[in-house]
């Protein structure tokens, strides 16, 4: 069994909520709250699971399942009754039939004299399917629950529901804290797995360091032998998460699924997406791209410069579901016919000039965690430029903010390749490109895989240092 890894600090972050309860338990609200989210199979509830084993506390953990009010209420009871609250048994004789009787019964049978933890997980749910649900959430709180030592997190996957649970003009404004849990990150990846810095990059691209998918790859395994085995099992969770999160999601008639199809399989333009989802309208194009970035499915980015610029281009955001449309999805008749040796040899044809612009948003992020250093300031915006022929595009652009900047602060380019440094060729590339953008001799930078042996540039990066942007993270 593997032990746990990846999530210290948001477990010390629960820890310190939790303290806060224990030592406020002689004031009159010493009740503490707090607002978890993070896309499915992030790993919330093996996150909420472990820190209530290291707590070892009377708790309760609800998971909400997309029912009505009622099927949600039976099922509140039988949690309550496998929980390990000392007095769950007034529950059940009293079997409360209403929500608001039942959040005062909970706060009753909670411990007056000593801490409590309460879990309600998929809360967007009890949102969509619950009439006055915050409202109810609220006075609960405020009336009952946080007069009591508990830790109340309120877990879900939908991101935008879970911050408009919190926002101004909402009944439960300010009442928890909140939290993001994201994907386990190159760092941890490389820990868990025991990879070597590039080849922990190359994992996070497929897995998306989504727990679930990284457990199933064989501590040491090469990129190919994970797939290999991944590709032999119908029901792997590489193959089986990303479908499930989208029918969690969007209805299969949905024609989000459609346009993110469009984009994971390499459609960044408006026009071209409209064009290989089926010739929809601009208007239902646009409806269903506001849903996917709303949902933070896809991200829709404009060229960071000193001028304005039009040129939208789409990508999905997260790298597991990304490789997922691209590589597997239009081929899951193939990998369930036992033929999954065909995808692989796809993958291998592609994997290169895939991997080099999946990458890119991996390095940036992975710079702006690593900035300042002892060669370029801190960014507060890192992105890419490009014109809409294409013919300039320089993946990293620092500036002082996007997408129209007042500086620039470096323009740099990847070179994500195995056994290809960056070389002078490159570095010429990248000086014509930063004439197209400015005259200022802004400072230039090279992210190689397989290094650099040109000089000229201000600072290069290669696996070891992007990876240690990430440690302690």
């Amino acid at each position: 069994m593997r032990r746990f890894i990846g999530r210290e600090h948001e477990l010390r972050v629960l820890g310190a909520a939790f303290e806060k309860v224990r030592e406020g338990g002689g004031s009159q609200k010493p009740g503490e709250c707090i607002l978890l989210r993070g896309r499915r199979r992030v790993g919330k509830s093996s996150l909420v699971e472990e820190f209530l084993s290291r707590t070892e506390v009377p708790h309760l953990f609800f998971t909400a399942a997309g029912g009505s009010a009622e099927d949600e209420l039976t099922e509140l009871l039988d949690a309550v009754a496998s929980s390990t609250l000392p007095e769950r048994y007034l529950f059940a004789e009293e079997a409360p039939t209403q929500w608001n009787a039942a959040f005062r019964l909970l706060a009753e049978i909670l411990p007056d004299d000593s801490p409590s933890v309460v879990v309600i997980d998929e809360v967007p749910y009890l949102m969509d399917r619950i009439d006055a649900f915050e409202g109810m959430l609220q006075r609960a709180w405020d009336r009952l629950l946080s007069r009591k030592p508990v830790l109340l997190l309120l877990v879900g996957s939908d991101l935008s529901m879970m911050e408009a649970l919190n926002s101004y003009d909402r009944p439960f404004h300010q009442r928890g804290r909140e939290m993001v849990l994201g994907s386990l990150n190159p760092a941890d990846i490389s820990a868990m797995l025991g990879l070597e810095p590039a080849a922990a990059f190359d994992a996070a691209l497929v897995t998306g360091g989504l727990p679930l998918i990284c457990a199933e790859w064989a501590q040491g395994a090469s990129l190919w032998e994970f797939l290999r085995t991944s590709l032999d099992n119908p029901i792997s969770a590489l193959l089986v998460s990303a479908e499930r999160s989208l029918a969690a999601e969007f209805p299969p008639q949905a024609m989000s699924r459609e346009v993110l199809r469009a984009i994971g399989r390499g459609e960044r333009t408006f026009t071209n997406i409209a064009r290989a989802a089926g010739g929809i309208a601009h208007t239902t194009l646009t409806r269903a791209t506001d849903v996917l970035a709303d949902k933070r499915v896809i991200a829709a980015e404009l060229p960071v410069s000193l001028r304005p610029s039009k040129e939208r281009r789409y990508r999905v955001a997260d790298p597991y579901l990304r490789f997922w449309l691209a590589f597997l999805d239009p081929h899951m008749a193939e990998i369930e016919r036992m033929r999954g040796d065909l995808t692989l040899s796809r993958i291998k044809e592609q994997w290169t000039s895939w991997r080099g612009r999946a990458v890119e948003p991996l390095v940036r992020e992975s710079l702006a965690r690593l900035l300042p250093d002892d060669h370029l300031p801190a960014a507060p915006a890192i992105g890419g430029y490009w014109t809409r022929s294409n013919d300039v595009e320089i993946d990293l652009v620092g500036a002082d903010r996007q997408p129209v900047a007042k500086q620039l602060l470096f323009l740099g380019s990847v070179k994500w390749l195995e056994n290809s440094a960056f070389d002078n060729h490159d570095l010429a590339a990248l000086h014509k490109h930063r004439a197209a953008v400015t005259d200022d001799p802004v400072p230039l930078i090279a992210v190689s895989r397989s290094g650099v042996n040109c000089a000229g540039l201000q600072a290069t990066y290669g696996p070891e240092e992007l990876l240690t942007a990430w440690r302690g993270n």
